[in-house]
């Protein structure tokens, strides 16, 4: 039985999103301001760079200037952008869904006004307007600190956006920010928000295409023991190649074509939850009864619901916050942050990531229909359609 805990709802911190929206500023009035401080900026950037080396060992994440090793195409919609540095060998091997930041250049004066400082978010929030670079959150794909390298997989989709239309013409040398967890930091860094309970009987792992190098990256890394279903959405079939393989999870890719997002992924849910949990029932995280838990991948889901299970039903009461998605972001994780699961066992656990008003659909069908505790459960909107990425 999953204990009773506080979740975070919603917070409008840096994070979240992996991905990529047009700010729609027009950033072209700053440019003779910006080209007159440029030479100024590159000075002090490198000055900041070597002042800064010191402190920033002492933070959960810190800033890691890059460039591009290899761009490698993994499907139609996505690539793998291999990173390089003289420091990457400090940055820190977390695991499962890492959240890092990437800083994106800016017409004329690129990375040069980024603070390369421990508050390297608080002095980039004071800079002008014309001086922010772009900031986009996305999922470390892999990190091979012996080599000071590290890979991000990155949607593609034309111009729309600044990391986008970055990454439509980066090549092989181009410099980047890249501010993920530090090596030598003692203590959690934080950013990894899939923190399943030891005692785990069936992960359920639902995104888009935004998610999919997370939920790769969690398929790598599940125990070889680790029984579960991926429910992914894409806007091409062969999109499901850059997902990764894990022997004990159904991987369930649906491919949305030109719909709208979710189209094809929320009813996939609903009919994988009315086989896990059962129609028009609140069955909470012990509904799935103990036999299913350790049954073949595609066999996993055919429990029905036990409504006899008081926790869960209260568990399926709890309020939920109405989030504007427009306005804020939706981040419902258990805890604040740590990695540490608040429960001890579960027979479900659900992590979801995708836009964020599918996120918010799905939130309430599986706290309110299906009756999932939310201290066993991980609801990510990784992006908002028709808004710009918070940074």
């Amino acid at each position: 039985m999953p204990s009773t805990s506080t979740t975070t709802s919603v917070t409008t911190t840096p994070g979240g999103g992996t991905a990529d929206a047009d700010r729609g500023s027009d950033r072209d009035g700053a440019r003779g301001a910006a080209q007159s401080q440029n030479a100024q900026s590159q000075s002090q950037s490198q000055s900041q760079s070597a002042q800064s080396q010191k402190a920033q060992s002492q933070s959960s994440f810190r800033v890691f200037d890059v460039s591009v090793v290899r761009v490698r195409a993994l499907s139609p919609n996505l690539s793998r952008f291999t990173f390089g540095g003289g420091d990457l060998d400090d940055f820190a091997e977390t695991g499962y869904d890492q959240r890092i930041k990437l800083i994106l250049p800016l017409p004329v004066v690129g990375l040069a006004p980024m603070p390369r400082t421990e508050n390297w978010y608080g002095d980039w929030r004071a800079l002008p307007a014309e001086l922010q670079n772009p900031i986009r959150t996305y999922t470390v794909r892999a990190v091979r600190r012996q080599l000071a390298e590290i890979d991000v997989d990155i949607v593609m989709h034309g111009d729309s956006g600044p990391a986008s239309a970055w990454a439509s013409t980066a090549r092989p040398g181009d410099p980047l920010i890249v501010v993920g967890p530090n090596h030598h930091f003692d203590g959690d860094c934080g950013g990894v928000d899939f923190a399943p309970p030891a005692e785990t009987g069936l992960h359920l792992l639902i995104g888009d295409e935004t998610a999919l190098p997370a939920i790769a990256a969690i398929l790598e890394k599940l125990a070889p023991d680790a029984r579960g279903i991926a429910l992914v959405e894409t806007p091409h079939a062969d999109d499901r190649l850059a997902l990764g393989y894990h022997p004990g999870v159904e991987v369930r890719h649906v491919e949305r074509g030109d719909g709208l997002p979710g189209s094809a992924l929320v009813p996939a849910v609903r009919a994988a939850t009315e086989l896990l949990f059962g129609t028009g029932t609140r069955a909470g995280a012990g509904a799935v009864e103990d036999g299913a838990a350790s049954a073949p991948a595609g066999g996993a889901a055919h429990a029905g619901a036990d409504t006899r299970n008081a926790d869960s039903a209260r568990a399926a009461e709890v309020e939920l916050d109405d989030v504007d998605v427009d306005s804020a972001v939706l981040w419902d994780v258990p805890g604040e942050y740590s990695g540490i699961p608040l429960c001890d066992r579960t027979d479900v656990y659900a992590w979801v990531a995708a836009e964020a008003g599918v996120v918010k659909e799905l939130r309430r069908h599986f706290v309110r229909d299906c009756g999932l505790d939310r201290s066993c459960a991980a609801f990510m909107g990784y992006w908002r359609l028709g808004r710009a990425d918070l940074a």
